[in-house]
């Protein structure tokens, strides 16, 4: 366990079961708190704010010693696109501490799903036309300002959520949620994860969570969501997937999917 001061937690509802939320990103803190929100009549609602970079290496492991200390023993997990895989990573090394894991838009794990991602992004920016994400992704890699990277990355990552979508309803976030991102701590994460994948670590080690496990993917979604279950149920195989009509990587956002995707959600965490 790692020696670091505490991560930050927000907390929503005081009732019924713990139930994690994990942001996406990496490095974009707050994204879903509008999840947390719908999900607080329900359950007691932790939503951890990842580690930003600059305290230590950032690393899935750093990541999962800082949910080990805020997390309640036997709590349920919902891991959003990058938070999905924290919580497998989380899951695969404290199976004792997660009762069910739900993994929504869940992330990629090899280079073939990758590729496929990245062709339906590039089939999106295509039908879009649209050069206004190419020339913020331009301005993030020229850009040497570090604030004024992570405000790029903030913004890139708002036009993906449009582009990525079937529907989007009005983003119910205040001002609150919408905290900085963290460029360096995308990177660093991001590259950690690659590596795990190259040496052979990850997903080999999710063959160690026993608890049932929930996939929930939108079927507009660019992430490949069935090549990612294929890959994922070798290791896993009590993995459940439920595919969304008109729903693309948030389905609490989506107009036509959210109604469906809450009661499935919390339908399915209510058992525990």
């Amino acid at each position: 366990m790692n020696s670091l001061e505490p991560i930050q937690v927000r907390r929503y509802g005081f009732q019924g079961t713990n139930v994690v939320v994990l942001h996406g990103g990496p490095g974009a803190p707050g994204s879903i708190a509008g999840l947390a929100r719908l999900l607080a009549p329900h359950f007691n609602v932790l939503e951890p704010l990842q580690r930003r970079s600059g305290f230590a290496p950032l690393t899935v492991a750093q990541h999962v010693d800082d949910l080990a200390v805020v997390a309640p023993e036997r709590s349920a997990i919902v891991g959003w696109s990058w938070g999905a895989m924290l919580g497998l990573s989380f899951a695969a090394r404290h199976p004792e501490r997660v009762s069910r894991l739900v993994l929504v838009g869940c992330g990629t794990y090899d280079e073939n799903s990758r590729a496929q991602f990245k062709q339906a992004l590039e089939n999106l920016l295509n039908q879009a036309g649209n050069e206004s994400i190419r020339d913020l992704i331009r301005q993030k890699q020229s850009e040497q300002d570090e604030k004024a990277r992570d405000a790029t990355l903030g913004k890139l990552g708002a036009a993906y959520a449009r582009l990525e979508s079937y529907e989007l309803l009005e983003d119910s976030l205040g001002q609150a949620d919408k905290l900085p991102v963290d460029a360096v701590g995308n990177r660093e994460t991001w590259d950690d994860v690659l590596r795990l994948q190259r040496q052979g670590i990850e997903p080999q080690a999710f063959a160690t969570i026993r608890v049932p496990v929930l996939m929930l993917h939108g079927d507009v979604d660019p992430h490949p969501g069935s090549a990612t279950r294929d890959l994922l149920q070798q290791f896993v195989p009590q993995l459940e997937y439920v595919e969304f009509e008109k729903c693309g990587h948030e389905p609490w956002r989506e107009a036509h999917a959210r109604d469906r995707f809450l009661k499935k959600l919390q339908t399915w965490l209510k058992q525990v």
